[in-house]
């Protein structure tokens, strides 16, 4: 009589137990778990959009207005450091302006962003131009800005021009009457494109004609 080697009871339940999730899932239970979590790492921020893995739709663009190194004087010499001046915005009339300083230039300029992100503005704009004229004076800065016709460009230079720009800004003209000083000029173009008002747009109403009476004639 041949001998019949038995199966440990523990190696028929795993074998069950792969058939059953076979059965179930198709396959191998981890590979289908992964597939259905997004296909690994940073599947499920690229299927809903993170803004943090830049998968959002509305994103802001930064540009550095100016980087500068700056000294203090401390007690046991100059301690050096890094300013950055950045300005943030979406082309859709929301900008904003930040200042840090950081040991670095990455410090500095991640310092700009965060601070530009929390003084955000939004311009009121009619026609990607704006609605009237302004003009604002901050210290010795001193800007003005006028309303154009479409086609006619975004008349404006240095800083002025890329703050513009990342407002949304397409048609404007603008002169800087003050000092040159960038940081300056910045603070006091946000602060005039903030003073905007809206100007509701005049809508023609057509009155009816009202109709003569015709006077009983007197015999």
């Amino acid at each position: 009589m041949s001998e019949e080697k038995k199966q440990p009871s523990g190696i028929k339940e795993t074998a069950v137990a792969e058939a059953v999730a076979k059965s179930v899932y198709g396959g191998n239970n981890n590979n289908n778990r992964n597939d259905n979590r997004g296909g690994g790492r940073g599947g499920r921020a690229e299927k809903r959009g993170d803004k943090r893995f830049g998968g959002g739709k509305d994103e802001m663009e930064q540009r550095i207005l100016d980087i500068a190194r700056v000294t203090r004087v401390m007690k046991g010499g100059k301690r050096m450091s890094f300013r950055a001046c950045v300005a943030l915005g979406d082309k859709k009339g929301t900008i904003g302006t930040g200042l840090g300083k950081g040991a670095d230039v990455t410090m500095a300029v991640n310092k700009a962003v965060n601070q530009a992100k929390k003084h955000m503005i939004t311009v009121n704009m009619i026609n990607n131009t704006i609605p009237h004229e302004v003009r604002k004076t901050i210290g010795a800065a001193s800007i003005m800005f006028k309303p154009a016709q479409k086609g006619r460009g975004v008349i404006a230079g240095g800083v002025v021009r890329v703050i513009l720009e990342l407002a949304g800004v397409k048609n404007v003209t603008s002169k800087i009457l003050g000092t040159n000083n960038k940081i300056n000029n910045a603070r006091c173009t946000i602060e005039a494109l903030n003073s905007l008002r809206k100007v509701k747009e005049k809508v023609k109403t057509v009155k009816p004609e009202l109709k003569k009476e015709d006077k009983p004639e007197i015999k």
